[in-house]
C-alpha cells in the first residue's frame, strides 16, 4: 500500500473533543453535531487508554450510545480510568448506563425500555441543562434501565416512565443523558451539547472551515514539496472536486487530474465534468474513456456486491494503468484523493460491532502497488463539511448541492444485468426525472432522487399494438443524515407527468411505479 501523507492540518492545532465510540448508529452524528458547534471532534475506539487522551490534550469525552447492554459479554471494551482523568465526560444512553455501571450504580438489564419520542420533567437543570424548560421532547433508544445512581450524582431529568433520564456530578465534572441530544427529534439537543461544549468543557469554538483550509493548504505544501507534482483522481463528486481545489490551491499547476469514464455516469456527465474542470476551473484534466472494459466485465452480473467488487477492480487496473502513464511522463510522485473521515472509520474498525450493509471501498484503495505518496486533505472531513468547504473555495452551487450518487454509478441502479442498451435506458429516464424535479422547483427540498430499472417486463398498450417492456421505479427520499430517510410526498400531477414524459420519450420503458419505502426497513439505494 502506497504511503498516505494525510493532512492533518486540525490535530494539535485546535481544542478537541473525543467520542469514544461503543457501536452506536449516531455516533458519527455526534462527532458531527459537536463540529457544527465550532469545536473539532474525533471519533476514537472505545477502549482507548487514559495516556493516549492525556496524549491527544482532549478538553472533554462523549461516551456514544450503542447496542449493547453493559452486562453482555460481547460488551465493547472500555477503560474506566478515563473517568477519573479530571477532564469533563459525557455519556449518551448506552454511555449512560455505562458510566454508571463503572461507579457503582445499579443498571437493571430488561428494565424499563424506552424507544422514540419521549418527555422528560426537568427537576434541576444543573449545568447540563441549563436554560431548558421545566418539559422537553426528547429520543430514546434504550432497553436497560438505571435504577440507582453511583454516589455524588444527582438526578436532573425523569420521563413518565423511568426516573435517571439524566444526571451529572459536578465535582468530578461527570455527567449523563438517558436521551440523544445529537438527532433532530431531541427539539433542544443542541442546547445540551453546547452546555457540554463550552460551560463545562470551557471550549471557545475555533473550529470552522476558513481555518481548516488554510491549514490544510499549507500541510499539502509541506508534504508535496517545493517541485513537487500531484495527480488526483476526480469522478466531478464533490468530494473530488473539492480535494482537487484544495490541492490546487496549495500547489497551483503542480497539479493534473485524471477522470475516468466507467460508462456508468449519468447522461452527459462526462462531458459536463470535463468542461466543468478545463473551462470553469480551470484545471489540467486527463480523459479515460474506459466504459467498454467496464461493461465487457459486467456482461450477465446480476449480484449487487459482484457487481461492486468488479467495478473495483477494474477501476484500480484502469487507474493504475494511466496513472502509471501519466506520472513516468510527467514525473509524479504523489497521489491526492477525497477520502473522508466516514471512510477513514470505517476502513480502520475505529468504531464498535455493526452490521455490514453494503460493501464500502477501501480508504486509498487504488493504488495498492504504485510507487507514490497519497496526500488525502479531506481525510477529517464529514460530508456536509465538505460542501461547505467547497463554498468557502467558491465552487458552483450546482455542484456542491447535487444529490448522491453511489460509486458504483447506474450499475446498482440496474437491478439484475448491466448492458449498454439498458445503461441507455436507464440514462434517459433518469434524465427526465431529474429535469423535471428541476423545473417544479424541488430540487433542493429533496434530499436524493434517481430512477431505478428493475428487472420485470410487463405488459402494455401503445397505439394499436401490444408492448413488452420494462418497469422502471422513481425514488425521491427526504432525509437530514441519510442515516434514516423517508419517501417524499410528491404531487400526483407532478408523477404524472414524469411519467408521461418518460413513456413516451424513452423506448424500452411502458411502466413506472413509485418508491413508498422509508429508511428503515429499506435503504435508499435499491442495490
Amino acid at each position: 500500500m502506497a504511503p498516505v501523507l494525510a493532512v492533518t492540518a486540525q490535530r494539535g492545532r485546535h481544542e478537541t473533543i473525543l467520542v469514544l465510540d461503543f457501536g452506536g448508529q449516531y455516533t458519527q452524528l455526534i462527532a458531527r453535531k459537536v463540529r457544527e458547534c465550532g469545536v473539532y471532534c474525533e471519533i476514537v475506539a472505545s477502549d482507548i487508554a487514559p495516556d493516549a487522551v492525556r496524549a491527544r490534550g482532549a478538553r472533554g469525552l462523549i461516551l456514544s450510545g450503542g447496542p449493547d447492554s453493559v452486562y453482555a459479554d460481547n460488551a465493547p471494551p472500555f477503560d474506566p480510568r478515563v473517568l477519573a482523568l479530571e477532564i469533563p465526560v459525557l455519556g449518551i444512553c448506552y454511555g449512560m448506563q455505562l458510566m454508571v455501571h463503572a461507579l457503582g450504580g445499579t443498571v437493571r438489564g430488561g428494565g424499563i425500555r424506552e424507544y422514540g419520542h419521549a418527555t422528560i420533567t426537568v427537576k434541576q437543570a444543573g449545568l447540563l441543562l441549563a436554560g431548558l424548560g421545566s418539559s422537553e421532547p426528547v429520543w430514546m433508544s434504550h432497553g436497560d434501565e438505571i435504577v440507582s445512581l453511583p454516589q455524588g450524582f444527582s438526578e436532573l431529568a425523569a420521563t413518565a416512565d423511568a426516573s435517571n433520564a439524566a444526571a451529572e456530578d459536578a465535582g468530578r465534572r461527570l455527567f449523563a443523558m438517558a436521551f440523544h441530544p445529537e438527532v433532530a427529534h431531541t427539539a433542544r439537543g443542541t442546547e445540551v451539547l453546547r452546555n457540554f461544549l463550552f460551560r463545562i468543557c470551557g471550549c471557545d469554538g475555533d473550529w470552522s472551515m476558513a481555518s481548516f483550509l488554510q491549514e490544510a493548504c499549507d500541510e499539502v505544501r509541506g508534504a508535496v514539496g517545493e517541485l513537487g507534482h500531484v495527480l488526483c483522481g476526480v469522478s466531478g463528486g464533490v468530494d473530488s472536486s473539492v480535494a482537487a481545489q484544495v490541492i490546487h490551491r496549495a500547489i497551483g499547476d503542480r497539479l493534473t487530474c485524471l477522470f475516468v469514464d466507467t460508462g456508468l455516469l449519468r447522461k452527459g456527465e462526462a462531458a459536463e465534468v470535463l468542461d466543468r474542470f478545463r473551462r470553469t476551473y480551470r484545471l489540467k484534466v486527463h480523459h479515460c474513456d474506459a466504459s467498454g472494459r467496464f461493461l465487457d466485465a459486467l456482461r450477465d452480473v446480476e449480484d449487487p456486491e459482484r457487481k461492486r467488487r468488479i467495478i473495483g477492480e477494474v477501476f484500480v487496473r484502469v487507474f493504475e494503468e494511466e496513472a502509471r502513464r501519466i506520472a513516468g511522463a510527467e514525473k509524479i510522485r504523489f497521489l491526492g484523493q477525497g477520502t473522508l473521515y466516514p471512510d477513514l472509520i470505517e476502513s480502520r474498525s475505529v468504531k464498535g460491532p455493526s452490521a455490514t450493509i453494503k460493501t464500502h471501498h477501501n480508504v486509498g484503495g487504488l493504488p495498492e502497488r504504485m510507487d507514490m505518496q497519497v496526500v488525502e486533505p479531506l481525510r477529517w472531513l464529514f460530508k456536509d463539511e465538505v460542501r461547505r468547504l467547497g463554498a468557502e473555495l467558491g465552487l458552483d452551487r450546482e455542484l456542491l448541492t447535487r444529490h448522491p450518487f453511489p460509486g458504483p454509478g447506474l450499475a446498482v441502479r440496474i437491478l439484475g444485468a448491466v448492458s449498454p442498451e439498458r445503461v441507455r435506458v436507464l440514462q434517459e429516464a433518469d434524465a427526465i426525472f431529474i429535469e423535471e424535479i428541476r423545473r417544479e422547483g424541488l430540487y433542493d427540498t429533496i434530499a436524493q432522487a434517481f430512477a431505478v430499472l428493475l428487472p420485470v417486463r410487463s405488459v402494455g398498450v401503445m397505439g394499436d399494438g401490444r408492448t413488452y417492456e420494462n418497469v422502471l421505479a422513481l425514488r425521491a427520499v427526504d432525509t437530514a443524515d441519510f442515516m434514516t430517510a423517508d419517501w417524499s410526498r410528491l404531487p400526483h400531477e407532478f408523477l404524472a407527468r414524469v411519467s408521461r414524459r418518460i413513456v413516451n420519450e424513452v423506448r424500452g420503458i411502458n411502466r413506472i411505479v413509485y418508491d413508498v419505502s422509508s429508511k428503515p426497513p429499506s435503504t435508499i439505494e435499491w442495490e
